[in-house]
């Protein structure tokens, strides 16, 4: 053994070991630097809106969210590939969760496994080098792949001429899409249209509904679970929700201030007390709260492993999710070695 190495095996053993031995990568990545910035942004699922809610009202929140600039955009919805395996083994999930590929796959004669490896081709290839033919091919592949958010990414980027019917798009897959694009969605009104206004291929579904665990009495755990919700923290959250939506759709309360709110450190504590640190306490006959408490855990781990193969090496990321998740979000997120969680309130343009 030569002298240097064991003078620094010495050193090493004389230096106290960190109590979580993960801050040794920790440390390592800060001194490195660059550390890859993600903004976690809580919203309200906006299906709830009225139908005839003017879209634009959200263009000062996609303003904020585009200076920020992130390269990709995780939504809450669930990816294709999972969705395939959904129909194979828990076929309800796939009814409520997932988008029907089958039309689009019948109309353009392909098989998953063809949609899939098209996606992947096409996009290999460099976003400025496809022809129109190929970003016409890219709009029918995502329906076919079951992801129609990018899909509509796709397809309004295409010049204005380009978004008709052909046959390469069936005119019931056109039809689709345009109906989509009227969607009161998060995905569509904010993620899809921001993706747009970036030159984004697309936004990556992340959600994961595999994680659920049978409670040990399925009768007992409706009744359970709501009298665990039962709470005065969850009632003064749906009583603070209430008065910001009426106050935001009659138009008294900016957007931004709106989601302001929402995404407030106040207000998510009141759902982490009343939702599920009431379930994490819980003692009931069945065990609902635990049983529920592991599913929310298991799908918010999935969800953030799903992000974090989307940010890859230094991939500035956009994750947009129901409110709820965004502690989650944001406590696994920080345990990431090599990246920084942006400041949601300051994008938003608050203190």
């Amino acid at each position: 053994m030569s002298f240097l190495l064991a003078v620094s095996l010495l050193a090493q053993a004389a230096a106290p070991l960190p109590a979580d031995l993960v801050d040794i990568v920790d440390e390592a990545a800060q001194e490195r630097g660059d550390l890859t910035p993600v903004l976690v942004l809580g919203t309200s699922h906006l299906s709830s809106l009225p139908k005839d809610f003017p879209l634009e009202r959200f263009d000062p929140l996609l303003d904020a969210l585009e200076e920020w600039a992130p390269e990709a955009i995780a939504i809450e919805g669930i990816d294709g590939v999972q969705c395939d395996n959904l129909r194979l083994f828990d076929p309800g999930n796939a009814e409520t969760y997932c988008p029907d590929p089958g039309p689009a796959r019948a109309a353009l004669g392909v098989s998953a496994r063809d949609v899939q490896f098209g996606v992947m081709d096409l996009l290999a290839k460099p976003g400025d080098q496809r022809t129109i033919a190929e970003r016409r091919r890219l709009v029918g592949l995502f329906l076919a792949i079951g992801e129609p958010e990018s899909a509509l990414v796709q397809w309004l980027r295409l010049p204005e001429a380009e978004r008709a019917a052909g046959d390469d798009l069936p005119a019931e897959l056109v039809a689709f899409l345009e109906k989509y694009d009227t969607r009161h969605n998060e995905n569509v009104v904010l993620a899809a249209r921001l993706a747009v206004r970036l030159g984004l291929d697309r936004v990556y579904r992340v959600d994961d509904q595999m994680s659920g665990s049978d409670p040990k009495d399925a009768e007992a755990y409706g009744p359970e679970i709501s009298a665990i919700w039962d709470n005065a923290p969850t009632k003064q959250r749906i009583a603070e929700y209430e008065e910001w939506d009426a106050a935001m759709e009659d138009g008294s309360m900016p957007i931004l201030e709106w989601y302001r709110r929402y995404n407030s450190p106040a207000s998510l504590a009141l759902a982490m007390a009343g939702d599920f640190g009431a379930a994490a306490g819980a003692r009931t006959p069945s065990d609902a709260g635990q049983t529920y408490l592991a599913y929310w855990e298991t799908r918010n781990l999935r969800m953030v492993a799903n992000i974090r193969q989307v940010i890859g090496t230094d991939t500035r990321t956009l994750a947009i999710v129901g409110v709820s998740h965004k502690p989650y979000y944001d406590r696994y997120l920080g345990m990431m070695s090599n990246i920084e969680l942006a400041d949601t309130q300051a994008v938003l343009g608050g203190d």
